[in-house]
């Protein structure tokens, strides 16, 4: 330990040789002048540090002598000062010595003569007190007249009773009654200010008033004024808009109904001591406050549901905010009563008239957008008048821009609309809304008023108001345009607007605690009205084209005609009706599916219609009968009135199908010549010709056909069918 010390350049013990012959050893010559000039180095850094030490050391020390000094020179002058006062303070010892001996003579004599002198001054003040209170009363200085008065009180009650205090005792007690009497009035006047009020107050509290009685008329002194502002607000609101109105009623009864509760607690609640009437006022400023706020909410509530239009939803939603946030702070004035589920039951309110006013507009756009393709089918041409060739197409490009132009009225532009009153909607959730994120609110809002008070309820309406058509007199058009928008509705446009609500509303946060109509209740009711519609339309355009053929076989003498050279031109004016039809229906609807023909079906199928009515010629009446009879128990059954498929091949075999049925039932009941077979045979082959086109399966109309002609050769009196031949001759040159 000793040895490693000896070496140590810092130690107490540093020993320089053997310091030096351990270098030698352990050192080559160069490390040994590398050591050195380290040494050097630090010898010199060392020495300047120190003197650096030194010097500062020696700043300080020269600036501790000279605080010394001063503080010598200080304390030698605080000395004199205090030698001076303690000689001024024996002086003053000294002279106060004197007085009081001088004085103690005379000291009780004085105490005599100030008792006598504060005496006098007080039966001055009482002997001039009442002209005085008269004098302060008539000036309406009632503070001063008060502290006047209750700074005799005790004395006149005290000595009231004597002889010479009596008349004076009377005449303050007059004085102050007449003053009790101003103050009464001025507190119940409709013109005092809140000052004047609190100032009248305090004064008839420091007259010993009853607090009780004088809680109860200040009270009754707010409610007048506070009627009067609910007046006003009540008479000017259908004046202004709904932001000023809010704005009216918060400066104004809200405003003036929280300073007189603040008044009120100051002065009454605050300074009784009694816990009963305490109660008691607390139990009346209560009252007070919800008789107010009732009258207050209701005239509110009247205000926004007296507008028939609907309101700028971004005026609406700021004017509630405000309405509820100065609720809010109302709130903190009367922390018993609290408005706020009544403020956001208010809110709600206003928000559900604005969804309800929504709702009457788009019912009126949607009365108003059914008007217009009602009056512009009521104004195009007849179907039985449309020239539809494929030479003359311009009268279907017509139509077809008519009817989209139809669809783009009832459905894009509906359900454009909607969207545009869902996003107006959205101001009611902005999250800056001191009324927006409450639960009691946000979910009535949003699932009842929106989703299903607004968006379901619009499309019951319009679910219901297409099914009404199947009831009244409209263009047979009319039918399946509404059937093709209810098709666009039930697979496109219930589906966007409820996701689009939905997206919008965040209607999934609600949906385990509300019930939500479902998209597939909708669908299937708007596509059921769909189906509904477009099978009153055939029925009733296939019952259009019966009546045709009913007149032409009823008015026709079919015994006594000669022997057709034509077609009859009823059978030319249902083939152009059909045509017409087919044309305007596939503008809407897909073409359906059609058994497969090959290019020469139309000429088989004639001659396999000729060879079956050929074979009519070898039967009698008789035998005919039965021949129907077993053609029909082999042949598949045919429903005349089955339900039709959106498409228009469906559409069309429905219409054939009713008036080919008509056309049967019309031939049973006449009775024909030779001559009136051969024309119903012309027709029908006329009939088998075009009808074939319009259909899925060719052979439908086979059937119907030869029951036609297989019924007019029972009730033939002379069955004789002409050639095929001559048939197609006649059907050409037709």
């Amino acid at each position: 330990m000793e040895a490693s010390s000896s070496i140590n350049l810092n130690s107490s013990n540093f020993d320089g040789d053997i310091y030096f012959k351990k270098l030698l050893k352990e050192c080559t010559l160069r490390q040994l002048m590398d050591k050195e000039n380290d040494i050097v180095r630090e010898a010199q850094t060392l020495n300047s540090e120190m003197q650096t030490l030194v010097y500062e050391n020696y700043n300080k020390f020269i600036s501790a002598t000279e605080t010394i000094k001063k503080m010598k020179t200080d304390f030698k002058k605080m000395e004199n000062e205090m030698e001076l006062l303690t000689e001024n303070m024996n002086s003053i010892t000294s002279f106060s010595e004197q007085i009081s001996s001088t004085l103690q003579g005379s000291k009780k004599q004085v105490s005599d003569l100030c008792g006598k002198h504060d005496m006098l001054k007080r039966l001055q003040f009482l002997f001039k007190l009442p002209n005085q209170l008269k004098s302060l009363v008539s000036n309406n200085n009632f503070q001063k007249a008060v502290e006047d008065y209750k700074q005799a009180e005790q004395i006149l009650i005290h000595y009231g009773d004597l002889e010479s205090f009596t008349g004076i005792r009377h005449d303050c007690e007059a004085t102050i009654e007449e003053l009790r009497q101003k103050l009464h009035q001025q507190l119940n006047s409709s013109e005092v200010t809140s000052s004047e009020q609190t100032s009248c107050v305090h004064l008839l509290i420091q007259l010993d008033e009853p607090i009780e009685e004088l809680s109860c008329e200040f009270l009754e002194t707010c409610n007048n004024r506070i009627q009067g502002l609910l007046n006003d607000l009540k008479q000017y609101s259908n004046c202004q808009d709904i932001l000023s109105f809010v704005d009216q009623g918060s400066s104004g009864f809200l405003n003036d109904l929280c300073i007189a509760v603040a008044t009120y607690d100051d002065l009454f609640t605050k300074n009784c001591a009694s816990e009963k009437i305490r109660k008691f006022l607390q139990s009346e400023l209560d009252t007070f406050i919800s008789r107010n706020m009732e009258k207050y909410f209701e005239v509110v509530q009247n205000r926004i549901e007296s507008e028939n239009e609907i309101e700028d939803s971004a005026v609406l939603v700021k004017a509630l905010d405000k309405f509820c946030r100065k609720l809010q702070t109302a709130n903190i004035l009367t922390p018993r009563n609290d408005f706020t589920s009544i403020s956001t039951e208010i809110v709600l309110k206003a928000a559900r008239r604005q969804c309800r006013l929504h709702l009457n507009v788009l019912k009126s756009y949607f009365s108003e957008s059914l008007s217009n393709v009602k009056q512009s089918l009521n104004s195009s041409k007849p179907l039985s008048v449309i020239n539809v060739k494929s030479e003359l197409g311009g009268s279907e490009k017509s139509y077809e821009s008519l009817f989209s132009e139809f669809l783009v009225q009832l459905v894009a532009n509906v359900v454009e609309k909607i969207k545009g009153i869902l996003q107006d909607l959205m101001v009611f959730l902005q999250p800056e809304l001191i009324f927006s994120a409450k639960i009691n609110f946000r979910e009535p809002f949003c699932v009842d008023s929106v989703r299903e008070g607004l968006v379901v309820s619009f499309l019951h309406h319009l679910i219901a108001t297409i099914h009404l058509f199947t009831e009244t007199t409209v263009p047979l058009q009319m039918f399946f345009v509404l059937s093709k928008v209810c098709l666009q509705y039930h697979s496109v446009a219930i589906h966007s607007l409820l996701d689009l609500v939905d997206k919008w509303f965040h209607i999934r946060e609600f949906s385990k605690t509300a019930h939500l109509s479902t998209e597939t209740e909708l669908c299937t009711e708007i596509y059921a009205v769909g189906h509904k519609l477009i099978n009153h339309f055939v029925k009733m355009q296939g019952l259009s084209i019966s009546q045709m053929l009913r007149k032409s076989v009823e008015t026709r003498d079919w015994l006594h005609g000669s022997e057709p050279r034509m077609v009859r031109p009823v059978m030319k004016r249902v083939i152009e009706e059909l045509t017409a039809i087919d044309s305007q229906v596939g503008v809407l609807f897909e073409e359906g599916a059609k058994a497969d023909r090959s290019s020469d079906s139309s000429r088989k199928t004639q001659s396999r219609h000729h060879r079956s009515l050929s074979n009519w010629s070898a039967y009698t009446p008789a035998s005919t009968h039965s021949i129907n009879v077993i053609n029909k128990l082999f042949s598949e059954h045919i429903d005349i009135f089955a339900p039709v498929q959106f498409s228009k091949v469906s559409i069309m075999t429905g219409i054939i199908k009713i008036s080919l049925k008509t056309l049967l039932e019309c031939v049973r009941l006449k009775t024909f010549s030779k001559y009136g077979l051969q024309q119903v045979q012309v027709d029908t082959h006329y009939l088998q010709l075009y009808l074939w086109r319009f259909l899925h399966d060719e052979n439908l109309i086979n059937f119907l056909l030869d029951d036609i002609l297989g019924s007019t050769v029972q009730r033939c009196l002379d069955p004789e069918l002409m050639e095929p031949s001559v048939i197609e001759i006649i059907c050409e040159r037709g």
